[in-house]
């Protein structure tokens, strides 16, 4: 049916017979939503003060970029490795990892190309895969995958370039040009070539994408000497180290303990089933991406434990909900939206996933949780990535009803996983596809 005239006119009177509408309209016509549905109240009432909190090396910056996850996967790297060289301030370079990120992903993605190639082009997994070439945003099994294949660097010895930290345009360039790419080796395909010519062009495409990204973002080195001075004063130097070797010697963690533990409780989902998605990963022959699925109960007390034992917790959420940018609060009571407009907002965490409304956006570092007198979490320390203009210098706070309904994974260290998670995680895991909600990279600026 359509709508009536009729109709238009009785909301419009309903409407103007509430005060209350018209002071609620005079307020947002001319402010940020964020400022007019502020619960001021609640915010006032909040704390930052954490029972269990674990120092760490200062805020960094992202900048104009999608690379949370990279950020965030190197932050809880840093740590281990400035503990075992004796450093105040340290980080490591988040362009060098940045930079075989994008030759990696430009490689899967033509590989995809190659292996969809007889698909409909105007059907839905091409247009997906053609949709974001190389975006700059990532999963935990992507930062694993790179680390181990091209290890770390510290940051002085590659440091930012303008296109690094605004990466947009870049990102375009490199967009178009891996569709032209996949233009040509479409058609090669199609067109009976052989697999050595078509792998041959391939490699060819993959140069110039390598020179596009030299020239932006500079040569990442092979080897390299670091000298410093640590904490007390004294002098030393590593020579003649590759990344990688400097990973094995100095990170102190191993990422072939570390397990993603995922909750996601849509119906299609069920708890203690491990889980993959379609064409999501970045380094071709890595491991690529395994969830294992637990309710929210058991998924909370991982996180609380690791945290309790004195370490950090590399988490995904959809940080664009419930959020106070500036102040650096993530609360789901924060906004007064439903007093504001008088209407109830009613998905659960479920059901958001499943109508499209939420999904993994923004990777941070968990360094703090608040513990009740019965061991419940009640708030949660956020070490962030957008400088330290934002929230306590950076760091963000986190209610626990936000992390109920927003969280969605914890990079997690085997040891900490039950006999029946262990169990599970043995399972072959069940093909998610591409556009699954478990299938989005974090990338949230």
């Amino acid at each position: 049916m359509r709508i009536e005239i009729k109709d238009l006119e009785k909301f419009r009177k309903n409407f103007e017979s509430s005060e209350k509408n018209i002071v609620a309209m005079n307020a947002a016509s001319y402010g940020a939503l964020n400022v007019v549905a502020l619960n001021r109240l609640h915010a006032q009432s909040l704390n930052r003060i954490f029972s269990n909190e674990i120092k760490t090396r200062g805020i960094t910056n992202q900048k104009k970029s999608g690379r949370c996850w990279m950020f965030a996967g190197l932050n809880l790297l840093r740590e281990s490795i400035a503990d075992k060289l004796n450093l105040d301030n340290f980080e490591l370079s988040q362009s060098y990892q940045m930079f075989y990120d994008k030759i990696e992903k430009a490689n899967y993605f033509l590989e995809s190309i190659i292996e969809t190639a007889n698909e409909d082009l105007n059907g839905r997994l091409v247009m997906w895969l053609l949709s974001k070439p190389v975006e700059d945003g990532g999963q935990w099994g992507m930062f694993v995958d790179l680390v181990q294949k091209y290890g770390v660097l510290p940051k002085e010895l590659m440091d930012e370039s303008f296109q690094t930290s605004e990466s947009a345009a870049m990102n375009r360039l490199l967009d178009t040009k891996l569709r032209e790419d996949a233009m040509i080796l479409r058609e090669m395909v199609r067109s009976g070539k052989p697999q050595k010519e078509i792998q041959s062009k391939k490699n060819e495409l993959l140069e110039g994408i390598h020179r596009i990204l030299s020239i932006n973002m500079g040569l990442p080195p092979e080897k390299f000497d670091y000298e410093y001075k640590d904490k007390d004063g004294n002098f030393h130097k590593i020579e003649g180290i590759t990344p990688l070797e400097f990973y094995k010697e100095f990170s102190g963690i191993s990422l072939d303990d570390m397990v993603s533990v995922i909750n996601c409780p849509t119906p299609d989902k069920k708890f203690m089933k491990t889980y993959t998605v379609q064409y999501l990963g970045n380094v071709v022959g890595g491991k690529g991406i395994k969830y294992l699925n637990v309710d929210l109960g058991e998924f909370k007390e991982l996180a609380k434990k690791i945290i309790m034992d004195g370490k950090l917790v590399w988490f995904t959420s959809d940080v664009g909900k419930m959020m106070e940018r500036e102040k650096g609060i993530l609360d789901t009571e924060i906004y007064d939206f439903e007093k504001l407009y008088g209407i109830q907002f009613v998905f659960n965490k479920a059901t958001r996933l499943d109508y499209g409304d939420s999904l993994m956006t923004h990777a941070m570092v968990f360094t703090g949780v608040d513990i009740d007198g019965d061991g419940k979490p009640m708030k949660w320390k956020v070490e962030n990535s957008w400088g330290d203009q934002l929230g306590d210098k950076g760091y963000f706070l986190m209610s626990d009803s936000w992390f109920d309904q927003y969280v969605y994974e914890v990079a997690v260290e085997y040891k900490y996983l039950s006999p029946a998670m262990k169990k599970a995680l043995k399972e072959k895991p069940i093909e998610l596809p591409p556009w699954d909600p478990m299938g989005s990279v974090a990338f949230a600026r």
